[in-house]
């Protein structure tokens, strides 16, 4: 979900549908003109954001899993949005069509913007799981990575595997099994990522240019049906995460709190749960976490966490679908 500075909120949809909310009311009809989706398992309308200049240029960015004749994989385009429907169109990440799979799974797709005029997303591995050869660990392919691009879709001459013969240039990071929660920090330059690991294993990762975060060469966790992936953690040139979750909590949606509304949670990560239905403080000093605080036990499913510039904290949920917003508790309230 993203907040328009009039007020209104846009909601992805997963079946392809971007739908508007206007004084807390669902409008009837979705916007026009979406691209169509592959809306399979994981697959669909995926992420949104917009741009970080969005006052002056009016461009809204979304991550879809794009249709191809072999199946589907990440893609990412902009338009602007004029009335009821989107506009001036066009394409920022077409994904590799020989690289498309039917596999349901792992699309990643979330973005992040620095404020310098790069846009960084995920793509999951699509479910790879071979090893060592895994999609993460290849640097012909897009999958299993986080990617880095100028907001306009050219690659950066900078990244760090432009001049690598058979790469894909737009790779920023590689190893990631599949991203869903991508957040960049302006106060301090960083990017955060964290990522479904498989049965355990979750992770919360500071993404840096041209590392390997170790899918599935490492990890803490094993195969969903009980049998090992892996007998190493750790290895010489791998990432270790700053913070695993084993079990599994399904880390999904990612952001980092900068506002007045509530001051003793300044510059702390929240991180939506999934698979135990709540939100996750996390408090860093430098690259280590301090805090680990649970919150909103069983609201539900939380695909989403926002901080926008009312200073206030949005939960996109499901099961049920509503938007939630976090507000202070005044001190007059025995709550």
């Amino acid at each position: 979900m993203v907040k328009l500075p009039d007020g209104r909120f846009l909601i992805n949809e997963r079946k392809g549908d971007l739908r508007v909310v206007e004084g807390g009311q669902l409008l009837p009809d979705p916007v026009e003109g979406i691209p169509e989706v592959w809306a399979k398992g994981q697959g669909g309308l995926l992420d949104i954001r917009l741009h970080p200049d969005y006052a002056e240029n009016g461009w809204i960015y979304l991550a879809f899993s794009k249709p191809l004749p072999k199946g589907a994989l990440t893609s990412i385009v902009r338009f602007q949005l004029k009335g009821n429907r989107a506009e001036n169109l066009e394409t920022i990440f077409e994904p590799p069509a020989e690289e498309a799979t039917e596999a349901g799974a792992h699309f990643g797709s979330r973005m992040a913007f620095d404020g310098e005029g790069h846009l960084f997303f995920s793509i999951g591995d699509r479910g790879d799981v071979t090893t060592p050869a895994n999609n993460a660990q290849r640097l012909d392919n897009v999958k299993g990575k986080i990617h880095r691009l100028m907001d306009d879709g050219r690659i950066p001459a900078d990244n760090p595997f432009v001049q690598t013969p058979g790469a894909r240039p737009s790779i920023w990071s590689y190893g990631n099994r599949n991203s869903q929660g991508l957040v960049f920090d302006p106060q301090t330059k960083k990017l955060w990522e964290t990522e479904h690991g498989p049965k355990g294993g979750d992770e919360l990762n500071l993404i840096e240019k041209g590392k390997n975060y170790g899918w599935p060469v490492i990890t803490f966790g094993i195969n969903y049906k009980g049998t090992p992936i892996t007998d190493h953690t750790a290895q010489e040139g791998m990432e270790q995460p700053v913070h695993h979750w084993t079990p599994s909590i399904a880390p999904c949606g990612l952001a980092i709190y900068q506002g007045e509304k509530f001051p003793h949670w300044q510059g702390n990560l929240f991180s939506g749960a999934l698979a135990h239905r709540k939100l996750v403080r996390l408090a860093l000093e430098g690259n280590t976490l301090t805090e680990e605080e649970i919150l909103l036990k069983n609201l539900g499913r939380i695909r989403d966490v926002r901080c926008f510039d009312d200073g206030f904290l949005y939960l996109l949920c499901e099961q049920p679908g509503r938007i939630v917003r976090l507000v202070p508790v005044g001190p007059e309230s025995k709550d």
